[in-house]
């Protein structure tokens, strides 16, 4: 999920500013190269073992006479065996490749791969080496992958709608619901994250609290919520509840989440003072600073849809500088939105400096801004008659770049933004990368590229190739297994065939073959 307690990234933002810079890192004591020495070399030195010992007990073993029978045993089975041999390993592995794409279609990682990793590689002792340099390549490797695999996670829409005053008016007029069982149970998960912790059987109105996160009906958690505030009037988690759905304009769910915010503040510094006093009491610390960042955000969110944009953005500047680790938490979109509203377009770009960072999560509110900043420049003069002519100027150059590097992360915006696809509510996740994340941007940013002229006008031009052809993003590629499965599969089939049409040169070359590894045992 893109929300995370806070602390928790805390202590990531404190690791990663607290490791030694490249090149200045303290020299491994011989202890350590030793030890890393040894876990490098820790296969070969069981393989050469192994050897050794196979040599020394050939004599007691009776290798030769053994292998010898084996090939007397070999040579009496008819090609008919080996037909049936090879035809069942062709099977097999077929079946193994089958289950391998199957896997990997559907989790986009190889089976195998993850078996060895994760549970044979601790038995045969292979683990990281921890004593790698934070900016060596291997270390980059790693970070570029994680990268890679936060875009493809599901994670919370920084936007979504509040369900009582925004949801429940779509259910009202069609009878339909918004959002899916799968979605909502995914919100369930998180407020159960951020809204409970270990201790709460240590306070009644929690312990209700706990119990109508786990709800699924609505009215249930409604009266749930009421039976927590009868317990505990200033029961934070309660009036959030409250306001996120029973709340039916947004002028109600704000007055609830002030009700939150003077609950919550109030909790929050009791729980400061106690902190340090047991890891119960700072597990209530966590759990409680992620319900007056919640309350915070929502009452910035609130405020920006009863038009007091300025004091939205205030709220949200406010609540980045007091908790900056928050970056996971996407507040910046919700900022760079408020900002496109005021037309506040040098301070959109000062906050694309900030966080349009190769080491931060993309997103397409990022990457579709930077290209909107750069598209305003030159669509109100452009032409795409006139561009065929004469050219491209450079900074038409430019903003043609930045929509086709925004086109390339997520290629399912531009028909929303081109009303080529027709809008629906935004859900509460969404896939990076994907149409929900796509939905969830245009529904908030079409009106900001409506205001620019000629920007839409540029993007479908760009869009629909006029200059060059946009790029695809590179597939993922096919893990080892697969080839390695499909080869075996290929091979074993070919042997089965041969010796089916031709047994007598099969059986010549698979006499020869036991033969040559007779030879090499008797060597040894």
């Amino acid at each position: 999920m893109a929300d995370r307690n806070y602390f928790g990234e805390a202590a990531a933002a404190a690791a990663f500013s607290s490791a030694p810079v490249r090149g200045l890192s303290p020299p491994l004591g011989w202890k350590e190269r030793l030890r890393a020495g040894l876990a490098g070399a820790g296969a070969s030195l069981w393989f050469v073992a192994g050897l050794g010992l196979l040599y020394a007990l050939r004599v007691p073993l009776r290798l030769c006479e053994h292998l010898a029978a084996v090939t007397g045993f070999l040579n009496s089975l008819t090609p008919k065996f080996y037909v049936a041999l090879t035809g069942t390993s062709s099977l097999i592995s077929g079946l193994i490749f089958i289950f391998e794409w199957w896997y990997f279609h559907k989790h986009g990682t190889s089976f195998i791969e993850q078996v060895s990793i994760n549970h044979l590689r601790p038995l045969m002792g292979g683990t990281e080496s921890s004593i790698s340099e934070p900016g060596s390549p291997s270390n980059r490797e790693c970070e570029t992958s994680r990268q890679n695999l936060s875009e493809c996670k599901v994670w919370r829409n920084p936007l979504n709608l509040f369900r009582g005053a925004e949801y429940r008016r779509y259910t009202w007029v069609t009878g339909k619901e918004p959002l899916t069982y799968y979605d909502m149970n995914l919100s369930a998960q998180d407020h159960q994250t951020f809204f409970t912790c270990d201790t709460d059987f240590l306070r009644p109105s929690d312990t209700v609290m706990q119990k109508a996160w786990r709800e699924r009906n609505p009215p249930a958690r409604i009266k749930a919520a009421y039976q927590a505030l009868e317990l505990n009037n200033d029961c934070a988690t309660a009036y959030v509840l409250l306001a996120e759905e029973e709340a039916t304009t947004i002028v109600d769910a704000e007055r609830l989440f002030k009700q939150a915010l003077k609950a919550g503040e109030t909790i929050y510094k009791r729980s400061q003072q106690c902190q340090h006093q047991s890891p119960q009491h700072e597990a209530q610390l966590r759990r409680d600073t992620n319900v007056l960042v919640y309350i915070k955000r929502r009452l910035a969110m609130c405020a920006r849809k009863l038009g007091r944009i300025r004091e939205a953005v205030k709220i949200m500047r406010d609540l980045m500088k007091e908790f900056p680790p928050l970056t996971m938490l996407n507040i910046h979109e919700n900022l760079l939105e408020s900002l496109l509203e005021l037309q506040a377009y040098a301070d959109v770009q000062a906050v694309l400096a900030k966080y349009d960072d190769i080491s931060l999560p993309k997103s397409a509110a990022i990457c579709y801004t930077a290209a909107l900043l750069k598209t305003r420049t030159v669509s109100d003069k452009f032409s795409p008659e006139t561009a065929s002519r004469r050219g491209l100027s450079t900074a038409e150059i430019s903003a043609v770049e930045a929509i086709h590097r925004a086109v390339e992360f997520n290629p399912h915006v531009p028909k929303y933004l081109l009303e080529m696809k027709s809008l629906i509510l935004p859900p509460e996740h969404i896939l990076k990368r994907g149409d929900s994340e796509a939905v969830a941007y245009a529904f908030f940013h079409l009106q900001h590229w409506k205001r620019i002229e000629g920007a839409l006008n540029l993007l479908q031009c760009t869009w629909e190739g006029t200059f060059h052809h946009v790029s695809v993003y590179p597939k993922k590629e096919l893990p080892f297994f697969i080839h390695f499965t499909a080869g075996l599969c290929s091979s074993t089939a070919m042997i089965a065939l041969l010796t089916h049409q031709f047994p007598e040169i099969m059986g010549v070359f698979a006499k020869a073959v036991s033969m040559i590894s007779r030879t090499c045992i008797e060597y040894l």
